[in-house]
């Protein structure tokens, strides 16, 4: 199952079924309504292992994925202090953060632009965690000096910087969809910044910007769905239990207002996760409608300092479009959940008429 796809089926099987059934869609339904849950968890560390996100997360999702104790290791690799947050912690290693910096310059460097830096930076990746350190510190600062000089004495191709340029990138320094590159254009147009501080920051710094708010976005989503479906399943076999044991408890009615309230839990999860995929959906689309405004705006230039954002923009909004379908098809799930906890809910009600 993909993650964020709704639950099978056009709706559960006890929909609309009479209360004098209860002891069998709680044996049955309500269990299969966790094997659901269940499945939409692998689907989410599948989604995990085949994204776009650092190398130490995927692997640990793949191993999670075959492990040979099933739902079980998927459940310990999403809850708190399993593999996910063992994953995220080898993300603040030094020589991981370093790797991470300089694969992240080959990527927003271009060799058209940035020839000296993308080689260095390229150089550090083949090389070792030595290599890399020092790329961090003093390499990435020194290739982007020779780059800065050669541009400087290039005349050919001195790419002139108009004032619409330096208007459009106060713009974006105000209103861009994404923080860090409201920061880079910020620092392009600074006090004292220079036409090669903007030439700059459509070379290289807008895609730079660009890359981490895709990246955090990325990882917000990641750790917020993690602790979603851990929570999903532990409230849901709470609910499970709770109706069970309705159909033994010497107080009927405070066993069912036990999991009635069980059940309710459930159906608030579902509805705040669902809500907070529409508020995702939001923003993944505000952000696909606007790189796809700078890739036709890319497009329409003939100046030559719009080619260097015109790749980055299309693979943007094409990234940025992909979240988008995600998000919808995560609050689709959730919505289900929704809707499925709150007919448990119902159900158990009903149950107070039966005798059961």
């Amino acid at each position: 199952m993909t993650v964020g796809a709704p639950l099978s089926g056009a709706g559960p099987a006890w929909a609309g079924a009479p209360g004098a059934a209860h002891a069998t869609v709680a044996a049955d339904e309500a269990p299969a309504l966790s094997a659901l849950a269940a499945e939409a968890a692998r689907g989410e560390v599948e989604r995990i292992a085949k994204s776009g996100l650092p190398a130490e997360l995927r692997t640990s999702a793949w191993n999670a994925l075959r492990s040979s104790l099933g739902d079980a290791a998927i459940e310990d690799w999403l809850a708190p202090g399993g593999g996910y947050d063992l994953a995220k912690q080898r993300l603040r290693d030094a020589r991981t953060r370093n790797r991470l910096f300089c694969e992240r310059v080959a990527s927003t460097h271009t060799p058209e632009f940035s020839p000296q830096v993308n080689a260095a930076a390229r150089n550090a990746l083949k090389g070792t965690d030595t290599d890399r350190a020092a790329f961090v510190s003093t390499g990435y600062e020194r290739a982007q000096q020779r780059d800065r000089e050669t541009r400087a004495t290039d005349t050919e191709h001195q790419q002139e910087v108009a004032a619409k340029e330096r208007a459009f990138v106060l713009a974006l320094a105000a209103t861009d969809p994404g923080g860090e590159v409201r920061v880079a254009a910020q620092w392009a147009v600074r006090p004292g910044a220079t036409d090669a501080d903007v030439a700059e920051f459509f070379g290289y710094g807008w895609a730079t910007g660009a890359n981490l708010d895709l990246e955090g976005y990325r990882l917000r989503i990641a750790d917020g769905e993690t602790r979603r479906h851990h929570a999903l399943a532990l409230l849901l076999r709470k609910a499970v239990a709770a109706e069970e044991a309705l159909r033994d408890a010497a107080d009927a009615a405070k066993a069912r207002a036990e999991a009635q309230a069980a059940w309710r839990s459930v159906a608030d999860h579902a509805g705040a996760a669902q809500r907070s995929w529409l508020d995702e959906q939001t923003d993944s689309a505000a952000q696909a409608e606007h790189w796809a405004a700078v890739a036709a705006a890319a497009a329409a230039e003939a100046d030559g300092i719009w080619k260097n954002i015109a790749g980055p923009a299309g693979t943007n909004h094409r990234s940025w479009a992909q979240e988008g379908v995600a998000a919808a098809g995560a609050a689709a799930y959730w919505q289900d959940m929704l809707e499925r906890a709150e007919e448990s809910e119902h159900r158990v009600k009903e149950t107070a008429g039966t005798g059961v």
